[in-house]
């Protein structure tokens, strides 16, 4: 396998670095298995599904659903209902003004 100058594994992210780091700030704030301290990329697995989402307009209930799911099957617990409510919340709130910010405006 030839290297390929230039590319490295992140390379295939998508999002700008200012939103995936924003993104994972809130991320690592809800931090709803209580690592986020010690392992600031354990929710990194969410960063690409969601913004992908985000950017196909996605609504509140489809992010919510994501949510759960992946606290559910993804981290093995058992959320209340207003776990990942909240934080949906908070994610489309952030969504809307981040959009508008760097005048993409997908919301």
């Amino acid at each position: 396998m030839t290297a390929v100058p230039g590319w490295h594994p992140g390379a295939m992210r998508s999002g700008t670095d200012v939103t995936e780091n924003s993104l994972r700030h809130l991320l690592n704030e809800w931090d709803p298995i209580g690592v986020a301290e010690n392992a600031q990329d354990e929710y990194d697995c969410m960063l690409t599904p969601l913004l992908q989402r985000f950017r196909g307009g996605a609504d509140q209930t489809e992010i919510r659903d994501f949510l759960r799911h992946e606290l559910e099957a993804h981290f093995g617990l058992t959320p209340l209902p207003s776990e990942p409510e909240e934080m949906t919340v908070r994610l489309m709130s952030w969504w809307t003004a981040a959009s508008k910010a760097d005048g993409t405006d997908y919301a």
